[in-house]
């Protein structure tokens, strides 16, 4: 009886420079394995489907529960994580490439870098003094911690930005993944005082008026965050933020 297999087609390029190329490859076959355990079990062992060694496939992971968002890759033309891609689910051959919206570094590893400079554009963050011990912070109301918990489901994996259409190397949109973590920290009771900042890096070059609402993004999202939510939101603050920004200091947002 003919041993059961698993056939992988890896889109492979050897430096960011380098022209990418299709290489197969057939492992065997174990109950429910992951994308993961079949990248490692040709990185054990790397020979293709016409018996040639080659070189270890170079892919990012690091939690393997879908959590940090470092395994995202396209999978059968699709972004998601591949932790949690079970090959029993997957037609064969599985066909792995890596994110078209980054940088390739190797193979199915891309940069990401431009995500986290997105994050620190919009200074999503929450700034506290920490020379001194400023005591307990302030109490959110129930329903408003209820958002904020969804919100900070984002694991930064970059798939909302890689099925997003207006994310291309033609435009500067950010994406929603940092537009809604400006909602975030906008929630935030301390947070709230850098409030018109994040704002202002919303309303610039690449912000909410970049997005085309396919509203690709909130079906892709791996958490299930509220994305498209999130952009009407920050673009009615935005909205506000403007009446602010005409009338004056004293004009108060809400």
């Amino acid at each position: 009886m003919a041993e059961k297999t698993i056939e992988l087609v890896i889109r492979r390029q050897a430096n960011p420079e380098s022209t990418p190329y299709d290489e197969k490859f057939v492992i065997p076959y174990r109950p429910n394995m992951n994308v993961i355990a079949a990248l490692m079990e040709i990185q054990r062992n790397p020979v293709n489907a016409q018996g040639q060694k080659t070189t270890p496939v170079t892919w990012d992971m690091n939690c393997l529960e879908e959590v940090c968002g470092a395994c995202s890759m396209v999978i059968n033309g699709k972004a998601r994580q591949s932790c949690s891609a079970i090959i029993d689910t997957l037609e064969q051959p599985i066909r792995l490439e890596p994110m078209a919206t980054f940088p390739v570094m190797r193979d199915l590893q891309v940069d990401r870098s431009k995500m986290f400079d997105n994050l620190k554009r919009v200074k999503a963050w929450v700034p506290i003094d920490g020379t001194y011990d400023l005591g307990p912070g302030p109490r959110m109301p129930e329903k408003q911690r209820q958002t904020a918990y969804e919100l900070s489901k984002c694991m930064t994996c970059g798939v909302c930005l890689e099925v997003c259409p207006n994310v291309n190397k033609n435009s500067d949109f950010m994406g929603a993944q940092p537009i809604s973590q400006v909602r975030l920290f906008n929630l935030h009771p301390t947070g709230k005082m850098n409030k018109d900042e994040r704002l202002h890096a919303l309303m610039g070059d690449g912000g909410l008026a970049e997005c085309g609402n396919s509203q690709n993004c909130v079906k892709a999202c791996p958490k299930g965050i509220p994305l498209t939510t999130s952009i009407a939101a920050m673009n009615r603050s935005a909205n506000f933020q403007l009446f602010k920004s005409f009338f004056g200091s004293d004009y108060q947002v809400n």
